[in-house]
């Protein structure tokens, strides 16, 4: 756990947040700003900086991070409706928060992006 990282500090139980999945190796929780009815941050417990950062021993958990969303997607009635998984790396990206993290995004139609 980086101490000064938010994320790994609710990944720790040590700063609330609005949990809807977690187990050993994720936790996913409501975006406290979302841009769209279903915002839902999902994180890898390990402290990764961003997606320049992961190794090739991360390659499962990474696979596993969206095999997660697509079980939130399910559950939360996005998977026929259709959403976005999204990963913002570094500050030219969006990324605002230096832990690896990726949005899951439902529940209205959405912006084609490019």
């Amino acid at each position: 756990m980086a101490e000064e990282c938010i994320f790994c500090q609710i990944a720790a139980g040590k700063i609330p947040a609005e949990v809807v999945y977690q187990d050993d190796r994720v936790v996913a929780f409501k975006d406290i700003h979302p841009v769209a009815p279903v915002h839902i941050l999902i994180i890898p417990r390990k402290h990764i900086t961003d997606l320049t950062a992961i190794t090739p021993e991360d390659s499962e958990l990474i696979g596993y991070i969206h095999l997660v969303a697509v079980k939130l997607a399910r559950e939360m009635g996005l998977a026929d409706r259709g959403f976005r998984v999204v990963n913002n790396c570094k500050e030219e990206g969006g990324q605002a928060v230096f832990h690896l993290h990726f949005h899951l995004l439902g529940g209205r139609q959405l912006r084609i992006l490019g």
